[in-house]
């Protein structure tokens, strides 16, 4: 059919016998684009550079077909919603040549359906496309039904076609009509009470691949004391080692285990920071069919593996700006998991930014827009939006209440480096646990290093959770920020090893700059590996420049 339904589950390719039409008229004119509208286009419909009208055996239809790289064609038609309908079933017919699927999940042939509330907000949850993404096909019908969210005013249906690379495809005879909800609500909850059965079903067969440690081989607890992390016994821990990448943007992570045995055992790292996604924790990432019980399998395992050797690990939220309630979500259930075992720390929010210290610590709204000097401008391409953050004291808040007393660690403003408002009244509320760690993430286009990070050293345990440095300026770098790696490395590990500063470098992984590895034989980079690998072997490096 070309509908993958394990990922849109539409409910039918064709409107069920218990549904009838609440209203007999179709609600979209000239749907089937047989209405001239002149200069040789079918009335009432937009036109974009791509889309054709074509005419077989006297039948108008709608033809896509890209006319340059990445383009995005859609063809636009808005419907107004009435009050009285709850749900609807847009039919059409559909055929498609030579198509193959872009780079993204999303680069194919479908008709996007979009509601809009009276200030031309986008409504969720929005119909699933039905779309199409390989082969040939002759004409064939489809129908999808959907219900209507509250305050939606407007439906936008889209037929497209999104960076393919090779692909034709043509529609005809959209009809949209009124139906009834109730069917659609019934056959919704039974598909989904199936869904959680396979997703329990799967769960259950996801073996670990690392078991639990005896406790003998655990690491002690450790506690805030001052600016010091400690054992029970007293005794100071530093911890120093390295950021396992991959498990933030693949469900199935890359070589996580195998990487964290080699830091462990080869690189002698005593501390692993694994950056971890919330979507990814609940099964909701591309291509998840299991509820996410593999991926919390494997972020287990990783603890198991680190706890076996005594080694601690740093579960990291790699998420950027400031945190959302699906964020407290996450840790109420993360925390949960691993509450009060030794060996693991919670990294409650990876990289704040463009906000005030005030939202930083108890939320509030955030606004769409950045500051012009931001460094948000360089490090990162992301589209600010407005929302509402629930504030970094609202994280530590929910893991205590699971009972978790685990160290957590906080990074500050400025993508995590600015920890400058920890010490002008902005310190969190530990709430009973074994203390809170702030975390600084240091690179070479970072300045003031000591109002940024250092004073905060003084009074509280610090975290550097991402430090690295490049051979090339990388292009979102200014030229005159850009640093020599071969005199900054060393400054860098100097300062860390003089306060006997908490450090983990970014990052283990050959593709995620700035480069610890060159490869999976863990080659070290010359221009920073090689000294990540010294400095945890116990090389001291002399701090020659502040910055």
């Amino acid at each position: 059919m070309g509908i993958y339904a394990g990922v849109f589950a539409l409910t039918s390719c064709a409107v069920s016998a218990d549904t009838t039409t609440e209203t007999a008229s179709c609600l979209i004119s000239n749907g089937d684009f047989e209405k001239d509208g002149g200069k040789n286009w079918p009335a009432e419909w937009s036109h974009p550079e791509g889309a054709s009208w074509e005419i077989e055996e006297g039948n108008h239809f709608l033809r896509l077909k890209l006319v340059k790289p990445d383009q995005m064609l859609t063809v636009y038609r808005s419907v107004d919603v009435k009050p009285e309908h709850k749900a609807y079933a847009l039919s059409f017919r559909v055929r498609y040549k030579d198509m193959k699927k872009g780079k993204d999940q999303w680069h194919d042939g479908r008709i996007m359906l979009d509601f809009k509330d009276k200030d031309d907000n986008k409504l969720n949850p929005s119909p699933r496309s039905p779309y199409f993404n390989k082969g040939d096909s002759d004409w064939k019908d489809e129908t999808v039904e959907f219900l209507v969210p509250e305050g939606a005013v407007k439906l936008e249906i889209l037929p497209s076609l999104i960076k393919v690379p090779s692909g034709t495809i043509d529609f005809d005879d959209l009809k949209l009509t009124a139906v009834p909800a109730e069917p659609i609500i019934a056959r919704q909850k039974e598909a989904e009470e199936k869904r959680l059965a396979e997703v329990a079903k799967r769960a259950a067969e996801v073996k670990p691949q690392v078991p639990p440690p005896p406790a003998d081989k655990i690491p002690p607890e450790l506690h805030v004391a001052g600016n010091k992390l400690q054992t029970p016994d007293g005794r100071d821990v530093w911890l120093q080692g390295l950021a396992v990448a991959s498990m933030e943007w693949n469900a199935a992570g890359d070589n996580i285990l195998k990487t964290i045995e080699v830091a462990i055992k080869d690189w002698k790292a005593n501390c692993i920071r694994l950056g971890v996604r919330e979507h990814f924790w609940i099964g909701k990432g591309p291509y998840q069919k299991d509820g996410g019980a593999a991926y919390r399998q494997l972020v287990e395992d990783s603890a198991n593996l680190c706890a076996a050797n005594g080694v601690y690990i740093v579960i990291d939220l790699h998420r950027f700006r400031a945190p959302e309630a699906k964020d407290a979500e996450f840790w109420k259930d993360v925390a949960a998991k691993f509450k009060n075992n030794p060996a693991v720390m919670f990294e409650l929010f990876n990289e704040p930014h463009d906000i005030s210290w005030e939202v930083w610590r108890d939320g509030g709204l955030v606004t769409d827009e950045k500051k012009k000097d931001s460094d948000a401008l360089a490090e990162n391409k992301e589209k600010l939006k407005g929302f509402q953050s629930v504030g970094m004291q609202k994280l530590v808040d929910v893991v205590r209440e699971t009972g978790a007393k685990n160290i957590v660690m906080v990074g500050g403003l400025d993508w995590g480096y600015d920890l400058s408002g920890i010490m002008n009244g902005f310190a969190l509320d530990d709430r009973g646990g074994n203390g809170i760690v702030y975390s600084s993430h240091v690179y070479p286009w970072k300045s003031e290093w000591q109002k940024c990070f250092l004073d905060a050293a003084v009074k509280y345990p610090l975290f550097i959770g991402e430090t690295g440095c490049e051979v090339e300026r990388m292009p979102f770098i200014p030229p005159e920020r850009h640093e020599d790696p071969y005199t900054w490395a060393p400054d860098m590990l100097g300062i860390i090893q003089k306060h006997k500063l908490n450090w983990t470098a970014w990052c283990f992984h050959p593709k995620s700059t700035p480069r610890v590895i060159l490869d999976w034989e863990y080659t070290p980079t010359p221009f920073w590996g090689v000294f990540v690998k010294e400095a945890l072997s116990g090389k001291q490096f002399e701090l020659k420049k502040m910055r």
